[in-house]
């Protein structure tokens, strides 16, 4: 279920094909994300999720695998 949130986010902020966006798709290579987008999508999670990830998090997360599991570790 946080996949799918997730996934909804990231094809809506980076206009990107829903089925490019899976579990073990990398943020740069495959989604062509950015500095710049990776401070928008966080902006546009935590709109819609409640959730923020710390700048040494976004610097480290590399798949969109990697920002689910944040997110269910730490969603209230």
């Amino acid at each position: 279920m946080m996949f799918e949130k997730v996934r909804d986010i990231i094809v809506s902020n980076l206009s990107c094909d829903l089925e490019a966006v899976t579990m073990e798709a990398s943020l740069t290579d495959d989604l062509e994300l950015d500095s710049l987008d990776a401070v928008d999508l966080n902006a546009a999670l935590e709109d819609e999720l409640g959730v923020s990830m710390p700048d040494e998090v976004l610097k480290e997360v590399k798949t969109v695998g990697d920002i689910v599991r944040y997110l269910e570790e730490h969603a209230e």
